[in-house]
């Protein structure tokens, strides 16, 4: 569990590119520039860590580009306490993020073998989400909700609705959803009234898909 100056060095160029590509918020930057993702990483991976790609981590699962983590991290607009319902813990990449970001961080993964991992590895790294569960992602979890927030980080064929429900008002829900042609258009929901949510979308991402039930 080794992070090196040499990492560090890594990382502050990937900060730089993640900039130059117009990531502005100074709290997603500092997480980026803080978490060591090579121990995220399958080891075969960890010279490349640093680059802004998606690498596979098991399950059929991929850690999400630097890049597409920061955009989704910014769009949340995490304030410090926010609770945030994350939909796909994965690696534990994201979750990290927004740990370091000051949020209480409640997330739900369906592949158990990710979890099980996950589970093992972020307190390791002194991360301390609030709630890590194995579950179904498209019911969310309601027992914990209203949260401020919710990020899924996965391709979904619609937008949950027990997710729109357990969001606040004037929360904020970030969901790459595919559209006719099949591509994934990051969307943005804010809910406006008990009934009322505002939709922005802002253009097109790739994700793995979001399944349904666990594995």
């Amino acid at each position: 569990m080794k992070d090196t100056a040499k990492h560090q060095g890594l990382r502050n160029q990937l900060v730089s590119v993640l900039e130059q590509k117009g990531i502005t918020d100074k709290n997603v930057l500092a997480a980026i520039n803080k978490i060591p993702r090579h121990l995220f990483l399958d080891s075969s991976f960890s010279d490349y860590a640093y680059q802004d790609k998606a690498f596979p981590i098991g399950a059929g699962q991929t850690i999400s580009q630097p890049y597409t983590v920061a955009f989704q991290s910014q769009l949340l607009e995490v304030k410090p306490e926010h609770k945030v319902l994350e939909i796909g813990t994965g690696s534990g990449y994201q979750t990290a993020v927004l740990c370091t970001m000051g949020a209480k961080v409640y997330s739900v993964e369906r592949q158990k073998e990710l979890f099980k991992s996950t589970s093992l590895l972020l307190p390791k790294l002194g991360i301390r989400p609030k709630h890590l569960s194995f579950g179904d992602g498209y019911k969310g979890l309601p027992n914990f909700a209203p949260f401020d927030s919710v990020i899924v980080t996965a391709g979904a064929p619609f937008i949950p609705k027990p997710l729109m429900a357990q969001l606040k008002i004037g929360g904020r829900l970030i969901i790459p959803v595919d559209n006719e042609q099949g591509v994934q258009i990051m969307t943005m929901l804010i809910r406006k009234t008990e009934t009322q949510f505002e939709k922005h979308e802002f253009g097109e991402f790739r994700f793995v898909p979001l399944l349904e039930n666990k594995n």
